[in-house]
């Protein structure tokens, strides 16, 4: 099972209606939020840890969760008023927010309000977002990933469970960059998989690109660094146990864009899912993944990613619909050499990102 813990919101989502001009529509929302609404979808066992509010967005937020099968025994119920994020989209910078957080009620988790124990059958814990720049939720979440994330555990092989964490920074909430920058290494050394945008990798590191990023983000501790190139696909490095690092890209599938509102919650939520229905949900698997099977993971989030954009808000798609889509016919019969290769940490350093085509696949040596 995947805990995904953090903000629980309402996009109000800037939208024309004939008659009525520009109107703002609410969509539920909030990155990990989403990204258990993904997870749920695909069919794999969720659940939400964080605080919603009773009022009637609260209960949108609340029903959509047990629509999309999220567990809800880790949700406290609070009369504050919910988080509302009003977003605009512009088709230069993509989607831009202001945020209403004062006095809300998923802002407002506190360290006593997470449970003492997890499940026994807890695999993943997903965090970051916004909720990394609030208090007292962010104080709460990082109590939270350093104690589960050194525990030690009968009830796995493993002991700890994998540590999943997407900054999904928005820049404008961040007043002091260097504080925030060390926090956020900090949380980079405590997580297992590290997943970011390339404008994360931009706003973190500007003078590296996303390759070296990804390198330096590993260089910390995690075994998997993921990067988001938007229509670009994904690249991915993962450090194995004897220090080399594997790196691997995947292409998205072109299809008409709607908005890219949850698109990298969705990849975030459709990668660890496809770990879990694969039965790689643990720290000895995720270092062991073969090339073929890392680039299954990511090319199946990518998938889902390309099919939320192509819907208006963050509506994740179920695991039919992701694995009905399929490649150009000649792309999937290409015969090229696999993208991924293998290096030692920061030996490569004239290593630059190529260009993501669907051709690109390698071939398969273990069958996921």
């Amino acid at each position: 099972m995947i805990i995904c813990c953090g903000e629980a919101l309402i996009d109000m989502v800037r939208t024309t209606i004939r008659g009525l001009g520009n109107v703002f529509t609410p969509f539920p929302g909030g990155s990990p939020y989403n990204t258990a609404i993904a997870i749920g979808r695909l069919g794999v066992p969720v659940q939400f840890l964080g605080q919603l509010s009773t009022d009637f967005f609260g209960e949108i937020l609340f029903k959509k969760l047990q629509k999309c099968h999220v567990g809800e025994e880790l949700i406290h119920r609070s009369d504050q008023n919910s988080t509302l994020a009003f977003v605009e989209q512009d088709k230069a910078r993509g989607p831009q927010y202001i945020f209403y957080t004062e006095g809300t009620a998923d802002c407002s988790l506190q360290p006593s309000d997470l449970p003492p124990k997890l499940p026994a059958d807890t695999k993943c814990i997903v965090f970051g977002s916004i909720s990394m720049v609030l208090e007292p939720i962010s104080f709460a979440i990082e109590s939270f990933i350093l104690r589960e994330g050194t525990r030690k555990s009968t009830d796995q092989v493993d002991g700890a469970p994998l540590i999943s964490f997407d900054p999904n920074i928005r820049p404008f909430m961040i007043k002091d960059k260097n504080a925030y920058i060390g926090k956020l290494e900090k949380w980079t050394a405590a997580s297992t998989i590290v997943k970011m945008s390339v404008e994360d990798a931009v706003f973190i590191y500007p003078k590296l690109d996303p390759e070296k990023a990804l390198q330096k983000v590993i260089a910390m501790g995690p075994r998997l660094a993921i990067c988001t190139l938007g229509p670009k696909g994904a690249l991915a490095l993962l450090r194995r146990n004897d220090g080399s690092v594997t790196r691997v890209t995947a292409p998205v599938v072109n299809l008409p864009v709607a908005d890219t509102i949850g698109a990298g919650d969705t990849f975030h939520g459709a990668f660890l899912a496809w770990l879990e229905i694969k039965e790689k949900m643990s720290r000895s698997a995720l270092v062991n993944l073969s090339e073929g099977e890392l680039y299954d993971a990511l090319f199946f989030a990518n998938k889902a990613a390309s099919i939320v954009c192509s819907r208006r808000g963050a509506e994740p798609p179920s695991r039919k619909e992701v694995e009905a889509l399929k490649v150009p016919k000649e792309k999937e019969t290409a015969k090229s050499k696999p993208v991924a290769a293998t290096a030692k940490p920061g030996k490569n350093p004239e290593a630059k990102t190529k260009p993501l085509v669907a051709d690109k696949k390698p071939a398969k040596k273990n069958k996921p």
